[in-house]
């Protein structure tokens, strides 16, 4: 007999994805997650189901000026999860703790370490690079760089994602802690 989820289990699968993520999810995170890369949820439920959390207060979504708002558990929520988490199938808590495990820092990565490129007009290219504060998405760091090529401009914003603390820490201890 297949596993046919209601209401409530959904939520309370979105709850504990938020929960053993450990991080803020935008939207497209979750759904990818959730949706994509595995099949707890349909993407219809999931979009449905995102404002239903955050207006009962189990899910908190702060305002931010970009429209990349960060969904978290919150305190609440959590109460929540501990009472019903049970009702939950133990195979799909399995799954979403083992995914957790293996991506939580690669999610967390690929929202607060952002990069993009652009032609300029003399054919050449601007990389742009960005580190987010998690909650707020506020950019804490930003800097822009000029290549000759298309093909740096790709590496560069590759790297960014590994480097990104490394290229922090340099700064910031040469700029404000020298």
């Amino acid at each position: 007999m297949d596993f046919v989820p209601d209401a409530t289990i959904n939520k309370l699968i979105l709850l504990y994805v938020l929960d053993k993520m450990e991080i803020p999810l935008t939207e497209n995170s979750i759904l990818e997650i959730c949706c994509s890369q595995n099949s707890w949820l349909n993407w219809m439920d999931c979009k449905d189901l995102l404002p239903q959390l955050v207006t009962a207060k189990f899910v908190y979504k702060p305002n931010t000026d970009n429209n990349e708002n960060r969904y978290n558990i919150t305190v609440a929520g959590r109460e929540c999860l501990s009472q019903f988490y049970t009702r939950i199938p133990a195979s799909i808590r399995d799954e979403i703790s083992n995914f957790s495990q293996a991506n939580k820092i690669s999610f967390k990565r690929s929202q607060e370490y952002v990069s993009k490129s652009y032609k300029n007009d003399d054919g050449s290219y601007t990389v742009e690079l960005k580190i987010l504060e998690p909650l707020t998405t506020d950019s804490i760091m930003s800097i822009c760089l000029k290549t000759d090529t298309r093909h740096n401009a790709t590496i560069a914003c590759k790297r960014w994602g590994e480097l990104a603390p490394t290229v922090f820490e340099m700064l910031y201890n040469k700029i404000i802690d020298s």
